[in-house]
């Protein structure tokens, strides 16, 4: 006879397997929403200091087991070489890459549309536009026709190769590289070009709930419903790069540095303008490696200054000051060779900028040569030209009081006690003293 707990066992069994399975679920589920969805937010111009940025932020988001790395962009695009960079990040990813082109207002243009169409989900806000990606020149002036047509066939075979992958529209994206065509938000996702559009995160994060997207281990489903946000801030270093890289910031920095470094020359021992242009200048030199630099550019500045400072000693009446000021005009706008008019320096910037280094070079240069022309006050030098009063007669030799001291004295002209004489010179300890005639004397 079998007992009730025998009969009883394979029912209990399958209770606690279920249990078990349910409790599972709970737990993985759980954990599953506790897991964030990492935001990197970065505007500007795409260059070295974005492909870092995004690079760490995709290690975090891969060492921390984020669902997916949301890229919050708005460029008017950057340098090909950090755009190349970036994609092949992308590319390798082991999570879902999520490019979102936003705020309202916000634009992918040039590299910003490689880059959104390289990602695995690509979304935009209302009121955003992308396209415009034909390559411009980067060493300044205008490419030949052979060297312009290797260019643009080499963006559009790339960005070609970039939308089959990710089973986008193939023929815009060609026709942004070779016609410059741009779109808004709304005809991106008619054309393909992009999966959805979204008002903000949260529904950005609803909307890609579900989704299959194919990373390079294989097809992977999205679960991002309820998925908490931790945003990935660009760290103070490169937020610093991040602004020596805008040529606005370059161009002041080496106007600061060069009349700093001239000043000190002119005023030895000022030492602050030394640290000061020593510093601009070096920082200068980080920001124009960057940037398609012009020499002749670079040139004319230098020589704008140094017309400012032979204004000050050369009697030109005003004519040297117009040459530097119109050299520093002229070698600030040739001083980033680039069709791009995001690498380009500010109107708004060149004109303050010339205004204040004249001002600050004639200033400083006209106290050190003021100082340099001053009579001595110490020392032989200092000496002369003094004035003092015969403490006993001098004919030719005798005492006389000057400054406080008493000094033998040498004159042509007898003095009499009391009498001022004029120090001509010193040899040794010896005056040679000449009498001081006083207005109305006959």
């Amino acid at each position: 006879m079998k007992s009730p707990l025998r009969r009883s066992s394979p029912l209990l069994l399958t209770l606690s397997a279920l249990v078990v399975s349910a409790f599972s679920c709970v737990v993985a589920e759980t954990a599953r929403a506790e897991t964030p969805l990492l935001v990197a937010t970065y505007e500007g111009v795409i260059n070295p200091v974005t492909a870092e940025y995004l690079h760490d932020a995709l290690v975090h988001a891969e060492a921390v087991g984020s669902r997916a790395l949301i890229v919050q962009l708005d460029t008017p695009g950057g340098l090909d070489t950090s755009m190349r960079l970036i994609i092949k990040d992308f590319t390798g990813a082991k999570i879902p890459v999520i490019v979102y082109v936003a705020p309202s207002g916000g634009r992918a243009a040039s590299a910003g549309v490689f880059l959104t169409l390289a990602a695995h989900v690509a979304a935009m806000a209302p009121g955003t536009n992308i396209g415009a990606a034909h390559p411009v020149a980067m060493g300044g002036g205008e490419m030949d026709k052979t060297m312009k047509d290797k260019v643009e066939n080499d963006s559009a075979a790339y960005i070609k190769s970039i939308a089959e992958q990710r089973g986008r529209n193939v023929a815009w994206a060609e026709d942004a590289v070779r016609k410059s065509v741009s779109v808004t938000e709304k005809e991106a996702l008619s054309l393909k070009i992009i999966d959805l559009v979204a008002e903000d995160l949260p529904t950005l994060r609803d909307r890609l709930d579900g989704r299959t997207v194919a990373l390079a281990a294989g097809p992977a489903v999205l679960h991002t419903k309820g998925a908490p946000f931790d945003f990935f801030p660009m760290s103070w270093r490169l937020e610093l790069l991040k602004a020596l890289s805008d040529p606005n910031i370059a161009y002041i920095l080496m106007t600061v540095g060069t009349v700093g470094i001239l000043a000190e020359l002119y005023n030895p021992g000022a030492i602050l303008p030394g640290i000061v242009g020593a510093i601009s200048l070096i920082l200068a030199f980080y920001s124009l490696q960057s940037l398609p630099v012009n020499y002749a550019g670079v040139l004319l500045m230098l020589l704008g200054i140094v017309l400012f400072i032979l204004e000050v000693s050369v009697t030109s009446y005003g004519l040297l000051a117009l040459g530097g000021v119109t050299a520093m005009i002229l070698g600030s706008l040739m001083l980033v060779k680039t069709d791009a008019p995001f690498l380009q320096i500010s109107w708004s910037v060149i004109l303050p900028v010339v205004a204040l280094a004249a001002g600050l070079t004639l200033l400083m240069v006209g106290m050190g040569v003021r100082a340099m022309r001053r009579r001595p006050t110490t020392g032989r030098e200092g000496m002369v030209g003094l004035v003092g009063v015969a403490k006993t007669s001098v004919a030719p030799q005798g005492k006389i009081l000057v400054h406080g001291e008493l000094w033998e004295a040498i004159s042509e002209q007898p003095l009499q006690p009391g009498d001022q004489a004029e120090v001509m010179k010193l040899e040794g300890l010896m005056l040679y003293v000449k009498p001081v005639v006083k207005k109305g004397a006959v």
